[in-house]
């Protein structure tokens, strides 16, 4: 299999920083739906993180025409019986679990500031995060991958860096939040980096 462009199906910075900087040994160009002057939505309607990944992949890799990657990814946590879940980036807008939680900053601030309202006094802050990355080629050919960071739960939010809920997410063997690590450590150890990580090697295999 020839290919010598792939999109990444986002619009968010921070994740396709990361997938840029975790494909650079593979020889393609990694481009992202901010490249094309047409847009289309797809609706993250599925109740896994799987399914959801599998329909942008193929929405998007047969809308534009181009093998595409996309990864649905979220925040599980042991308390709250596994919210945000594939609710995560639009948790605070979600009021059949904790009631909306108002923007003043940002939506990631809002759903930080939901899950720490909802976390006050909890003494199990055991939580993960989990990411389906699917590869689709239009020719009908696709591969996923999973993968998995545990940790806690952070009483305050701590670090700059990152995006989404790592400003209050602490991994397994460490004492300081995701927020605080650099790119390089984060996605060495990161749930999309060992799913992005997996796949890589499956396309090593049968890109030529």
């Amino acid at each position: 299999m020839s290919i010598n462009r792939i999109l990444i199906a986002t619009t968010n910075k921070g994740k396709l920083r990361e997938f840029k900087e975790l494909f650079k040994e593979l020889e393609v160009e990694i481009i992202s739906l901010e490249d094309f002057e047409e847009k289309i939505e797809v609706v993250e309607d599925r109740l896994t993180f799987l399914e959801n990944a599998i329909k942008k992949a193929k929405e998007y890799a047969l809308f534009y025409n181009i093998p595409t990657i996309a990864e649905d990814a979220g925040l599980e946590i042991e308390e709250l019986g596994g919210f945000p879940g594939v609710y995560s980036a639009r948790f605070f807008a979600f009021k059949e679990f904790g009631g909306e939680e108002p923007i003043q900053e940002s939506a990631d601030r809002a759903n930080i500031m939901k899950v720490l309202r909802l976390m006050e006094g909890k003494e199990n802050r055991r939580a993960r995060f989990v990411s389906n990355v699917v590869f689709y080629n239009p020719d009908n050919f696709g591969l996923w991958t999973e993968g998995y960071l545990y940790g806690r739960i952070a009483e305050k939010p701590q670090g700059e860096k990152g995006f989404g809920y790592d400003p209050i997410f602490i991994p397994e063997g460490y004492s300081v939040t995701l927020a605080q690590l650099d790119i390089e450590e984060k996605n060495r150890i990161s749930h999309r980096g060992k799913a992005v990580r997996k796949l890589l090697e499956l396309l090593k295999k049968i890109l030529k």
